[in-house]
């Protein structure tokens, strides 16, 4: 079978053949129902784009730039595949790179994204988020990008978020409502805002329905499953041991269950655990994670379309700032009452 080419989906549409390349590479001056039409007609003509050939006619690269601290983190993971299938769909290609942590690695990259790649945008995942020299480089060279969760100079850029505060408030409330008394908290990353979020919303329900929360309750973690094992030993070798633990993420949340079954304790009778993201790990264990659902793909999908699409203003206008806090689910399963 031939490859469908522009002129087909031109034909098929009744229109001329650079209105549909306008289409195709996201230009503005094409009506709104024409260009519904031609990306109707080029999805059912499973039409896939030569991105080499639009980079010869177009000044753009039609690469999307994301930077993170860890690729095979779970959470990572899920918002690549709402990145990838938003990027296929509106013919961007993305370039993925980790800083594993380092200040000075995470600038040479976004450096080499911009200056050697040409990525037309970039997307930037905690705690990169937060990093003054990163947002400082981003704002010298005036390149869109978006953000995932900032926790400072929230004027930077545009940025997709959910409400981590009131989800933890919710989720420790249901412990509470459940009849646990005694509930201690797995904080993330201390370097990511989310965390600082999330401990509020905890304490701020507890403190809501008049329960203490000791300081031995309260471990630092840093959203691994290894330090996730640390906290839980810590919690599960008290005296007075809690009736539940809220983790900052699953990972520490299957690690605070691991921690629980070596010490012959009933999950959850005995004791009842809960995370955050909803990332494959947390129906994958046994028993499965309660957790809550982090829109992540759709984050992807929303970061993709702010630097893509020319309805959403954002790469012809950088300057235009746009807050977007997506909606979170409570999923309850069996590790907790």
């Amino acid at each position: 079978m031939s490859k469908v080419k522009l002129k087909d989906i031109a034909d098929k549409a009744g229109v001329s053949l650079m209105t549909v390349s306008r289409v195709m590479n996201n230009e503005p001056k094409v009506g709104a129902k024409t260009r519904q039409r031609i990306e109707a007609l080029a999805k059912e003509l499973n039409y896939s784009p030569n991105v080499a050939a639009r980079q010869l006619s177009s000044s753009k690269s039609y690469f999307i730039g994301i930077v993170c601290e860890h690729v095979n983190a779970n959470y990572v993971s899920k918002f690549l595949v709402g990145a990838l299938k938003q990027c296929r769909t509106n013919g961007y290609h993305i370039v993925i790179d980790e800083t594993a942590g380092e200040i000075g690695k995470a600038l040479s990259i976004v450096k080499e994204l911009i200056h050697e790649t040409k990525v037309d945008g970039m997307i930037l995942l905690p705690p990169l988020t937060d990093i003054p020299e990163v947002l400082a480089l981003l704002k010298e060279v005036n390149i869109p990008f978006v953000r995932i969760a900032p926790d400072i100079d929230l004027l930077a850029s545009a940025y997709v978020c959910m409400d981590d505060y009131q989800a933890a408030y919710d989720i420790t409330e249901h412990l509470v409502k459940s009849g646990h008394k005694r509930i201690a908290h797995i904080i993330g990353n201390e370097n990511q805002g989310v965390s600082r979020l999330r401990y509020q919303g905890y304490l701020d329900a507890l403190r809501s329905h008049r329960l203490l929360s000791p300081p031995e309750y309260i471990e630092q973690g840093d959203f691994t499953y290894k330090s996730g094992l640390v906290a839980a030993e810590k919690l599960l070798s008290l005296t007075e041991l809690p009736d539940a633990i809220f983790a900052s993420n699953d990972e520490m949340a299957a690690a605070a269950m691991s921690v629980a079954h070596k010490n012959r304790l009933d999950i959850p009778e005995q004791i009842s655990v809960v995370g955050f993201d909803d990332t494959e790990l947390a129906s994958t264990v046994w028993p499965r994670i309660s957790t809550i659902r982090q829109p992540l793909k759709d984050m992807a999908i929303l970061a993709i379309k702010l630097l893509t699409e020319p309805e959403n203003s954002l790469t012809n206008n950088p300057s235009v700032v746009k807050r977007h806090i997506l909606p979170y689910q409570v999923c309850l399963r069996e590790s907790s009452k």
